[in-house]
């Protein structure tokens, strides 16, 4: 059996396969660890990052849900693609599974603008 960090990352590339950034629709990739949650617009293309933003990046308050300091990431990436001027995203969910986290920063995203 394999570890499910490994399980993961064969996701991953699952997905990666169907999903390509380009520079007028980048792909929102996400990463979530145990205390952190990151998510970052990149460019397959060129292979460049656009923006990045993540919750170390945000003020919280003491007792914070984890899921919703995602959201306000989801809302600060969206802000950050607002001012590249990018309306249009392909989501990118890591290999991880679309609840908690994951989708809080997707809805986030969606309320910050960008469609997906």
């Amino acid at each position: 059996m394999l570890p499910r960090h490994e399980k993961r990352l064969r996701r991953h590339k699952k997905v990666r396969v169907k999903i390509i950034g380009t520079s007028q629709i980048p792909r929102l990739s996400v990463f979530r660890s145990a205390k952190h949650v990151y998510a970052q617009l990149v460019n397959d293309e060129k292979g460049r990052t656009l923006a990045m933003a993540s919750d170390l990046e945000i003020k919280k308050s003491k007792g914070a849900k984890k899921s919703a300091i995602a959201k306000e990431v989801g809302k600060l990436i969206a802000k950050k693609a607002k001012e590249m001027k990018v309306e249009k995203i392909l989501f990118d969910r890591g290999g991880y599974q679309y609840h908690g986290r994951v989708k809080a920063l997707a809805e986030g995203a969606r309320e910050g603008g960008l469609k997906f």
